[in-house]
């Protein structure tokens, strides 16, 4: 491995790697495509579907998501008129689909009030014909908007996994972050969720917070599975353009990589299994048939304005903000579609082999099951070291191993997750996002 990479992955958090291609590669089209020409080639029995509510109760000072705090109820509305009939427009584009999982991100879902909860249940399940009773469902909270009305509501249709964003069980580092919560609000919400018996609780987690120490990292590591949560996720924090902290004239001393290791140290002896640099399973956790959620697989439909599509060949999506008065002018812009701008796609990346192959190798590797060559030469037909010679590189560092058939990211490597899927990014879509002016 040349110095000039060895130098890139010795900060091992210099970007956050979590989709491929990210969405400020996308792009404007010269002409807007149909959505049927897009989907007539895919193979359509087993989608993922996806909507995206782009509000929350207030803005966190690390988010830099497309979403909007506290809209006024006229925008919702519009909103959610809007979804439904982009939802009946790319139903009837798809044609004969069936969906084996659904998810619903944001923003914060559950800040929209439970009779708008129900019509997003209804639009999965009438529309698109989900039947939620059979099929895995996801979706995100807070400890403020998780109300036992709206809990009911998520109960009654059979939801599977309800994650919540605590970030931290101390009040002065959700405060650093932002975050107006308190503990005592954070617990009330956990026990809340907890009486409905949902299979699986997820618990986000954030370390590298202005004043979080070992200490106080270990005290919410341990007050978070104090509610027995199935899954935990453990971010790294970063100071993105255009959100509340970069605004802020702070410096955060990095304990990140040390805090790291003691929150995958606690979970493993707690019986987590660690499935990526974030994500730790419980033991207990139950197991859902059918293709796990991967935001990179092929074959996700997006709906909303923040939702992401992706087909073998081209990610699309309707446009990317972060700064507020971006955001709300493309959720605007969204809530006066016509059906026949529904039709159409405007914006996203069209993907050559090349970096489909990437895709898979990014994909693949960041999780630790790793990448399985024998697949990837079933499917492309050649071999991923000669495809991506810096998986040599890679393997001669010690940073990955090849065992068998898999390649795989040795616990070292696994920590370095984000440096690593960056450099793994092809020139083009580097050039692209370093050439994507923030908004």
């Amino acid at each position: 491995m040349n110095h000039k990479t060895l130098l890139k992955l010795s900060e091992p958090y210099m970007a956050y790697a979590y989709s491929y291609p990210h969405k400020t590669a996308y792009r404007y089209f010269d002409e807007p495509i149909d959505i049927e020409e897009i989907w007539k080639s895919e193979s359509k029995e087993s989608l993922f579907l996806y909507f995206h509510i782009p509000f929350c109760e207030m803005r966190c000072g690390f988010c830099n998501l497309f979403t909007t705090a506290h809209p006024p109820e006229q925008m919702q509305e519009r909103y959610m008129s809007a979804l439904e009939l982009q939802s009946k427009v790319v139903v009837k584009a798809l044609g004969r689909a069936s969906f084996s999982r659904m998810a619903i991100g944001g923003g914060t879902p559950t800040y929209l009030d439970a009779q708008h909860l129900e019509r997003l249940f209804l639009i999965a399940e009438e529309i698109f014909e989900v039947d939620c009773a059979a099929t895995p469902i996801s979706i995100e909270t807070s400890p403020g908007t998780a109300t036992l009305e709206k809990l009911k509501v998520l109960r009654d249709h059979n939801v599977e996994r309800v994650s919540i964003g605590v970030q931290s069980f101390v009040d002065a580092e959700a405060a650093s972050a932002g975050r107006s919560q308190r503990a005592l609000e954070v617990e009330q919400a956990l026990r809340r969720i907890n009486s409905f018996e949902f299979p699986v609780l997820n618990i986000d987690l954030i370390y590298g917070l202005a004043g979080q120490d070992k200490e106080s990292w270990l005290y919410s590591l341990e007050r978070a599975l104090e509610h027995a949560p199935a899954e935990v996720y453990l971010y790294p924090l970063y100071v993105r353009p255009l959100t509340g902290m970069a605004r802020q004239d702070k410096h955060w001393s990095d304990l990140r990589q040390e805090l790291y290791h003691i929150g995958c140290l606690f979970l493993r002896s707690r019986g987590f299994r660690q499935t990526s640099m974030r994500m730790f399973q419980s033991e207990r956790v139950i197991k859902s048939t059918g293709p796990q959620y991967c935001c990179q697989k092929d074959g996700m439909v997006g709906i909303g304005a923040g939702a992401r599509s992706y087909t073998q060949k081209l990610h699309y999506a309707v446009d990317f903000a972060v700064g507020a008065e971006a955001v709300r002018s493309i959720i605007d812009r969204y809530s006066d579609n016509s059906a026949d701008e529904f039709l159409r796609v405007y914006n996203g990346f069209q993907l050559n082999v090349h970096e489909q192959q990437r895709r898979v190798i990014i994909q693949s590797l960041l999780q630790m099951e790793g990448l399985a060559v024998g697949e990837y030469r079933a499917r492309f037909g050649s071999s991923a070291l000669d495809d991506l010679p810096f998986l040599n590189e890679l393997l001669n560092s010690g940073l990955a191993a090849l065992d068998g058939d898999t390649i795989a990211l040795t616990e070292h490597g696994v920590a370095m997750s984000d440096a690593i899927g960056f450099e793994l990014y092809s020139d083009c879509v580097k050039r692209l996002m370093a050439q994507y002016e923030s908004k």
